[in-house]
């Protein structure tokens, strides 16, 4: 009897301290960049893992202003609204007619995607860069959001095609039979119903533009158009000794991720249990 208690709880303990650990090892060091972000540049350096013994909020101000976020983070909002808007709209067309319409070749064309979203970035960066600067996108917001709509498209795909196989046929057939069109089930019937997928992917895709820096560091070349993180590593070069001053600027940066992910993470986890399984 103790043999087989032991053999039950044992694992689940071991369990649950494995997931305390790794509960710890992604809390704490965003709890220390939280405390340097309030402490001064002595106090960083007299204690750098430590609670703060004054609270500097003056920190964030001063790195808003000569960091110039308001600029790059309405910048970062422009890419990441349009990005996602673009590939929910163009990606959740193609994975409806992959699901539902069948055409030639659609296997192929998904173990194409499949493919597509594994292939580094640098393989074709530099190509990429010659030809946005032959046709004028260089530097420029549309031909950056083109490029992020066109990387995540692949992965957008894959995975929206997942999600609308799992949605019943039944309601597209009586909408057609009401007259509605193709465009018509997409908008109005299908992504109701599956609408934790378009999120889950939306947030992903979310993330990824915002937390991205290759590419805009490539690609731009006007610190008026840069995104925040961009704009963060410029900051960071000018400040690099003021450890509060860029721990501020560091917490102002991720904060609007975690706060996105925290609020919406109920809906993530049912679109990829959804999204995992036909």
């Amino acid at each position: 009897m103790i043999k087989r208690i032991r053999g039950t709880h044992g694992p689940a303990y071991l369990n649950h301290l494995f997931l305390i650990l790794m509960t710890l090892f992604a809390i704490v060091p965003i709890l220390i960049l939280t405390f340097n972000s309030v402490k001064t540049r002595q106090q960083v350096g007299q204690n750098p893992l430590g609670f703060p013994s004054e609270i500097h909020l003056e920190n964030y101000t001063n790195a808003w202003e000569e960091g110039k976020f308001s600029t790059t983070v309405a910048n970062s909002l422009i890419y990441v609204g349009s990005t996602v808007f673009l590939v929910l709209t163009f990606g959740g067309l193609a994975a409806y007619s992959l699901a539902r319409l069948n055409p030639p070749g659609a296997n192929g064309f998904m173990l194409y995607m499949l493919v597509a979203s594994t292939i580094p970035l640098w393989l074709y960066v530099i190509p990429l860069f010659f030809l946005w600067r032959s046709i004028g996108l260089l530097n420029n917001r549309i031909g950056l959001i083109i490029i992020y709509t066109a990387f995540n498209a692949p992965f957008a795909i894959f995975l929206l095609r997942s999600f609308l196989l799992a949605v019943p046929v039944d309601l597209e057939d009586a909408a057609k039979i009401d007259g509605a069109g193709e465009l018509a089930v997409f908008f109005h019937v299908v992504m109701p119903i599956a609408w934790t997928g378009f999120l889950t992917v939306g947030l992903v895709v979310a993330l990824g533009v915002w937390g991205e820096y290759q590419v805009a560091l490539i690609m731009m070349h006007d610190p008026n158009l840069f995104p925040v993180t961009t704009s963060y590593s410029a900051f960071t070069q000018r400040f690099g000794r003021d450890w509060a001053l860029t721990s501020s600027a560091a917490v102002m940066m991720i904060a609007p991720v975690i706060f996105l992910f925290l609020g919406l993470q109920r809906q993530f986890i049912e679109g990829l249990t959804q999204g995992s399984v036909k």
